[in-house]
């Protein structure tokens, strides 16, 4: 009985040192522990005036697990390490053709993170270059390219520039916290740049409609008694021009001729009013949907019967120094003949009317 007994106890301690074995070297179809590399024991951290080193003896020999959505790092440095930043919010909010919005998610890293911005046109294949510390892009990352999540624009963002038109871009973040901290890059955000824009069209009419009309009759002119032509001519104009655009006028003569007496009212810049006679032109109202602001320029800002000259020099009459949504102006023609304006029924000019942006 008692041999029996001893027999079955060693059997079992068999079974039990056969168990403790296989969890040693644990293993299954997915996954595999590394071997583990042993030193002296403790942990080293070796420093100079450009470069510093940590480790520690006794970490799994393997730099990381990589997978198609997560990596799993090992050891005390991947411990130190800052986390990983999300992908930023990347957006073009205003029709830009040159330049692009991020917004950086910090993941969680504190305050004096900083972060540095990768950019590519395609998907970071053979294009890798880095925003730099002034907002435009370069092939090369420098210390001062990494910047805090407040420096970076915090929750406003800030616009990467100097991009080129209708282009697709790539974003990604990495940060960095103190020594042996800084991560891999971020998941990517993609966003587009458009093309260079310009609309302009010019209507004729007594009040703010689109139509095709193009021209505008005085009527009859009275001697001493200004008259203002009964439409006026209305513009629109919108662009995404960095810097704004203007819109000029342009006589194709010096006033308004008459062939058949030939004589001309001359454009005039002053007061109708004090005047013996004159023609030109006076800003009406100005007005955009969004940036801009779309206004009147100083010399046809004016009222009652002071007009400005227009003439066959180009003058500019309406501006913006920014991109312009819906911007829409208008602007109306005064005249005045005097007792000794010789009579006739062909009294006219020709106005051209430009739209121009600055890209």
């Amino acid at each position: 009985m008692k041999k029996g007994f001893s027999r079955f106890l060693n059997k079992l301690l068999s079974l039990h040192l056969s168990l403790f074995f296989m969890f040693a070297f644990p293993a299954s179809t997915n996954y595999q522990l590394k071997d583990f590399g042993f030193g002296n024991g403790g942990v080293s951290n070796a420093t100079s005036g450009s470069y510093a080193i940590d480790g520690v003896s006794g970490e799994q020999s393997a730099g990381s697990l990589a997978g198609s959505t997560y990596n799993l790092g090992s050891g005390l440095l991947f411990t130190n390490q800052a986390n990983v930043p999300p992908a930023p919010t990347f957006t073009n909010p205003s029709n830009y053709y040159n330049k692009l919005k991020i917004v950086l998610n910090v993941g969680g890293n504190p305050s004096d993170t900083k972060f540095s911005i990768a950019i590519s046109t395609d998907n970071f294949v053979s294009d890798t270059r880095y925003v730099q510390s002034d907002n435009t892009v370069g092939s090369v990352r420098g210390v001062e390219d990494y910047q805090t999540y407040t420096t970076w624009g915090s929750g406003s963002g800030t616009l990467i520039i100097g991009l080129v038109a209708s282009t697709t871009y790539q974003v990604k973040v990495n940060a960095w916290q103190g020594k042996f901290t800084e991560t891999g890059y971020g998941p990517s955000a993609s966003a587009s740049t458009v093309s260079p824009q310009l609309t302009f069209d010019i209507d004729v009419a007594a009040t703010d409609v689109e139509n095709s009309v193009t021209s505008t009759n005085f009527g009859n002119l009275y001697a001493g008694t200004v008259t203002d032509s009964p439409e006026k001519i209305w513009v629109d104009f919108d662009t995404n021009a960095e810097n704004g655009g203007k819109v000029y006028v342009v006589a194709s003569t010096t006033g308004l001729a008459s062939s058949r007496v030939s004589y001309t009212i001359n454009a005039v810049t002053g007061n109708l009013t004090a005047l013996s006679e004159g023609f030109g032109a006076q800003g009406s109202s100005a007005t955009q949907g969004a940036g801009g602001p779309f206004t009147i320029t100083t010399a046809y800002s004016l009222s009652s019967n002071n007009v400005a000259t227009a003439d066959t020099t180009i003058r500019e009459i309406f501006t913006t120094s920014g991109p312009t949504t819906a911007g829409r102006g208008s602007f109306l023609l005064k005249a005045k003949s005097s007792a000794v304006t010789p009579s006739s029924n062909d009294y006219g000019e020709i106005l051209t009317v430009i739209g121009s942006a600055s890209f």
